[in-house]
């Protein structure tokens, strides 16, 4: 019968160590591109608020967006109070020039509000990457999202820099995006085929 030294042992058991550190490795990269695959915007949102819990991971996702030479310039605003919350939509309907009653936010209880320093280079950039993780995040925690516009004129104003200025927020900021978050009302809109001649290759 073959025996094993307890040095063999060792690396055998570290050889199996590493085999299921990169299984899981890749199990948790299926789940990222499947997140990535499966994502769709949501216009349709229940009143319920995100859990707080819930809500603290995907704002966290967001802070950990790549972004341009580590400057980490986006700075997210989370709107949970309603009277703001509605002040904003308020705000984003008249600059999209829609009649009074329509919610451009599309019911959603939840919106992280995407800015970053204009003095950066990469500043719309970061601020993009960051949206994209809190949308992803958002999706693997079972709570829908969609990207809303016009936060670069909402922040251009005078009530936008008010806003700002309420909380402590100086400087000169460029406002990226809105990311509405909340329980999908309705069944998940379908993933719609990808289109053909987007990827060219030079090989």
């Amino acid at each position: 019968m073959n025996t094993m030294s307890a040095e063999q042992t060792g690396v055998s058991y570290e050889n199996a160590r590493v085999n299921l550190e990169l299984s899981w490795r890749f199990y948790q990269m299926s789940e990222v591109i499947n997140n990535m695959k499966t994502r769709r915007s949501i216009r349709k949102f229940k009143p319920d608020m995100v859990p707080a819990d819930v809500l603290d991971q995907i704002i966290e996702a967001g802070t950990f967006a790549a972004n341009g030479r580590g400057l980490q310039s986006p700075i997210i605003i989370a709107v949970t109070n309603k009277e703001m919350r509605d002040k904003i939509m308020e705000m984003n309907r008249m600059i999209g020039g829609w009649e009074e009653g329509f919610d451009p936010f599309y019911g959603a209880p939840v919106i992280l509000i995407v800015l970053a320093d204009a003095s950066c280079p990469t500043a719309v950039y970061d601020g993009s990457l960051t949206m994209g993780n809190l949308m992803l995040a958002a999706h693997d925690l079972g709570i829908g999202s969609c990207w809303i516009h016009r936060a670069k004129e909402e922040f251009e104003s005078e009530e936008g820099k008010q806003i700002l200025e309420g909380l402590g927020i100086t400087g000169d900021y460029i406002g990226v995006g809105h990311c509405a978050l909340g329980f999908t009302d309705g069944s998940y809109p379908d993933v719609i085929p990808r289109k053909d001649n987007r990827v060219y290759y030079i090989r």
